[in-house]
């Protein structure tokens, strides 16, 4: 037979030979990676490969969990729940009522310092049981509006809170409505300590999701207020508190930053708290509680970072331990790896 008459796979559908007459096929288009054949790594799971493995990870994960878990007791953090406290005793059986009546509401709190606390101190608020991550809450607002001057009457998604008195709001929506409103202010022996609020936002959020031209207008006109008023004077670039606010928590109980102390607190330090209880958390069997917190290299306090990498870490050199103590007791005897399929001489059988 003649070299030059094409087998009868020659003419089937991905072959090279473009000249060949297409067949009716559904057949892919012949390539090795459709057809697995690339270089692939395939190791052979032995006991010494899995012992090495789980031993490799527990010596990785267990350091980084303690230096983890170290960072995280190096934080000191003061947590004062205030909002039974700040009640007087007569009207704690009305909370709503007495919250809801016009007029100051202060309240003095007293903080004491347990360890050294070095600046910046950061000064959040923390809400409990507050669900800014409802559905309708959350979709409550207009981005245009709070980016564009010329956008104020873009207010579609912002009922209820779109129109007063006539006039479309400027920030709308439940989220801008409900702006915490609580205000504090500290001193230690008798001097004011000054409270930073320039840079609590997120540069971003301030740069392009606020409009450096556009002001608060009709803001808390209507029969109800929610929360904190707005100076009307300043754009909304610039009012950082309302920026904190609308980036949303995932969780029912979440912090937001307030300020930050810039001067170090020594041990024993008396805090007094001038504050206005004025956020109405009592509504909903809501919590609200001041922090004062440093930070480390790792961010505030949280031990779950550190818990986990030693969870993780110490199961595996468990796992390692087990596995040696059972490859020595009761050995598997392995097979000849010159079986396997893709050790095989593709001509033999």
């Amino acid at each position: 037979m003649s070299s030059n008459v094409p087998s009868s796979s020659s003419g089937a559908a991905g072959s090279a030979d473009s000249s060949a007459p297409r067949r009716n096929s559904k057949r892919p288009k012949y390539s090795r990676f459709t057809q697995q054949e690339l270089p692939a790594c395939k190791p052979i799971l032995t006991p010494r490969w899995v012992i090495s493995a789980f031993m490799l990870v527990g010596i990785i994960f267990i350091p980084i969990g303690v230096a983890a878990l170290f960072a995280s007791r190096e934080v000191v953090e003061i947590v004062d729940r205030y909002e039974t406290e700040c009640i007087p005793e007569e009207f704690r059986n009305d909370k709503v009522n007495y919250i809801q009546k016009p007029g100051n509401k202060p309240c003095n709190r007293t903080l004491t310092v347990p360890k050294k606390m070095k600046q910046p101190i950061y000064v959040y608020y923390q809400l409990d049981n507050f669900y800014q991550n409802h559905r309708r809450y959350v979709k409550s607002r207009s981005d245009e509006q709070l980016r564009n001057n010329d956008s104020a009457s873009d207010t579609s998604d912002c009922k209820p809170e779109d129109y007063a008195n006539g006039a479309p709001i400027v920030p709308c929506g439940l989220i801008a409505w409900s702006l915490f409103n609580d205000t504090y202010n500290f001193s230690r022996n008798n001097e004011q300590l000054s409270l930073n609020k320039k840079g609590i936002s997120w540069k971003s959020d301030r740069e392009h999701k606020f409009g450096k031209d556009v002001y608060p207008k009709n803001f808390q006109n209507g029969t109800l207020i929610g929360g904190a008023h707005l100076n009307e004077s300043i754009p909304l670039s610039e009012q950082e508190d309302l920026i904190v606010w609308m980036r949303t928590a995932a969780l029912p109980t979440f912090r937001k930053l307030y300020g930050k102390i810039e001067v170090d607190l020594q041990i024993n330090d008396t805090i007094q708290v001038s504050l206005e209880n004025n956020y109405n958390t009592y509504s909903f069997n809501g919590k609200k509680k001041l922090v004062l917190s440093t930070t480390s290299w790792l961010g505030g306090k949280n031990d779950f970072l550190g818990i986990a990498y030693l969870t993780v870490g110490g199961i595996c050199i468990f796992l390692a331990m087990a596995f040696t103590v059972v490859y020595l007791v009761k050995p598997r005897r392995l097979g000849d790896p010159s079986y396997l399929s893709w050790n095989r001489n593709p001509g033999g059988h």
